[in-house]
């Protein structure tokens, strides 16, 4: 009689410690703190809604400096079933579209006014889901890390954790994933692809496409200063600050400084071109800037080439790029290629650079969809 008690008490013990919560999970990257559904159009007016579920995501992931934040983007997947298996993720990164929350390409589509939904499409059409990040502190709290190459690494490969992670979606993990981008974009794919096997080994990545790839900062914004496209550059400077606090970007300003990147920093990218066109570092500083040891160490930390991909890459840039020379893109392509990465080049004839991400795209997406689909990848090291 005292054993049946004692094995009736064992079991209520240990159903009573069944029923006990289990301690919460601590956030991780790419888990999706909200995704509420959104519709997205093609042309302004709202007109011409894109025929696919939407979700306006946020997002953990992790900044420059290796603290966990919150990244907005969005989320696109076919209404029709895909019938060859587990439906392949692009993680799409954007080009340059400013400082300002409402630049964000999730604010953009939702108004109809995204022009890189021209080549996401192409991607849809293909039945393929894509994930948009808007990245760090665009269309958040707090200052866009713009052109810190790491943190846009790290948002573009959580939003594709995250699209796994949102109910509805029909999506799963160890499905086909693959990342393309151009200008920002282009770095920022080139970043997922360095840093995928150390921080997201899980993801099945497929392949990579970056074109317009600013690889190496320090030689565009020196390309830059004096030219009608520095506000890009001083963009990058704001954006670096952001990232890096002991930069300290406002104390080594001047007066002028101060006031014209206080004015830039909620600006889309057509205002950041035509307030700072023409200016140059000197304009905005007692001091060499870029050539500061703080910044010199950030921009090399941010400088492409120390990581070979593990993936093979395809790699595109415009002859007559006039914002990030082609010889830029050439230098990584030729760092890759000595490493070992399994590397497509390709020189495009475009004559600027907005053409050369028209003339590129297609190729890229075409050329990723056979990677999504198993079929082997030549380069032309």
């Amino acid at each position: 009689m005292r054993l049946r008690v004692r094995v009736s008490m064992t079991m209520i013990l240990l159903l009573i410690a069944s029923f006990v919560a289990a301690p919460a999970r601590a956030a991780a990257a790419g888990d999706v703190v909200t995704a509420q559904p959104t519709t997205v159009y093609l042309l302004p007016g709202k007109l011409l809604e894109v025929p696919v579920n939407a979700w306006h995501l946020l997002y953990r992931s992790t900044s420059a400096t290796g603290s966990l934040n919150a990244v907005s983007g969005t989320l696109l997947v076919p209404k029709a079933s895909y019938p060859l298996g587990k439906r392949p993720i692009i993680g799409y990164a954007v080009g340059t579209h400013g400082l300002g929350d409402q630049c964000a390409p999730s604010a953009s589509m939702s108004r109809g006014g995204e022009a890189e939904l021209a080549l996401v499409s192409l991607f849809l059409l293909k039945g393929f889901a894509v994930a948009i990040t808007d990245y760090e502190g665009l269309g958040t709290p707090g200052v866009h890390t713009y052109m810190a190459g790491i943190s846009q690494g790290h948002a573009v490969l959580d939003s594709i954790r995250a699209a796994t992670r949102v109910p509805g979606s029909g999506l799963s993990t160890g499905g086909p994933v693959a990342v393309m981008g151009y200008s920002q974009g282009g770095a920022s794919a080139a970043w997922a692809a360095q840093l995928q096997p150390s921080y997201a080994s899980e993801l099945r990545l497929k392949g990579v496409a970056a074109g317009g790839v600013p690889a190496d900062l320090h030689a565009v914004a020196d390309h830059l200063d004096g030219d009608a496209n520095f506000g890009l550059a001083a963009a990058a400077g704001v954006g670096f600050d952001a990232a890096y606090p002991e930069l300290d970007l406002e104390a080594d300003l001047n007066d002028r400084g101060r006031a014209l990147l206080a004015d830039a920093a909620d600006d889309c990218v057509g205002d950041l071109g035509s307030k700072l066109a023409g200016l140059r570092f000197s304009d905005l500083s007692p001091v060499d800037l870029m050539n500061q040891p703080k910044w010199l160490a950030r921009l090399a930390e941010n400088r492409l080439g120390a990581i070979a991909p593990r993936v093979p890459m395809f790699i595109y840039h415009a002859q007559g790029d006039e914002i990030i020379p082609q010889a830029i893109s050439a230098t990584l392509r030729s760092e890759y290629c000595r490493a070992g990465v399994n590397l497509r080049w390709t020189s495009l004839p475009a004559p600027s650079h907005v053409t050369g991400a028209i003339e590129g795209g297609p190729l890229a997406i075409e050329w990723l969809a056979l990677r999504i689909l198993g079929l082997p990848a030549f380069g032309n090291c």
